[in-house]
């Protein structure tokens, strides 16, 4: 009998790659966002990423309520959601020294060996260099211009990156 290949996770961030920031309105502190906040919301994104061929995962800090004021918007199910844990002294001091992203670390552990891809409009090479450096299997850091969202062109390198991994 053969074992069923999982397939890769697609962390997925709200703030900058679904909810851009563009020249409107400043970003607003996690779970304050008011309906307009959520009219950038682009109800088209859902059925896009849901032919992805991967397992959708929130990370972001809208945590569970992703699922509650995100997730029906775009007509997604309900998701795993990452939930950030308390950064001991020591790794905060470590990541501040290395340019790594608060997330990086939360990712690669939840990840637990599987291939992802991380969505965010916040990482930077140092974040790659970490990953590739402590994930043993492929990895995928998909910067996103907070300014515009999640774009055509995003949507295709996801989708190829996924389908060769």
């Amino acid at each position: 009998m053969s074992e069923r290949k999982e397939l890769p996770l697609l962390f997925l961030d709200v703030d900058g790659p679904l909810l851009p920031f563009g020249d409107g309105p400043q970003r607003e502190p996690s779970g304050t966002a008011t309906d307009s906040h959520l009219t950038r919301l682009d109800p088209h994104l859902g059925p896009r990423l849901a032919v992805l061929p991967c397992e959708l995962v929130w990370a972001t800090t809208w945590e569970e309520a992703a699922n509650t004021d995100i997730a029906p918007r775009l007509g997604l199910p309900p998701l795993p959601v990452v939930t950030w844990p308390e950064t001991s002294d020591a790794h905060a001091r470590e990541d501040q020294w290395f340019g790594l992203h608060w997330k990086t670390r939360t990712l690669v552990a939840w990840a637990d060996g599987r291939p992802f891809v991380w969505v965010d409009d916040e990482i930077t090479e140092a974040d790659r260099e970490w990953v590739s450096t402590h994930h043993p299997t492929p990895a995928l850091l998909h910067h996103i211009d907070s300014s515009r969202g999640l774009t055509n062109e995003d949507f295709t390198a996801l989708d190829q990156w996924l389908r060769t991994t």
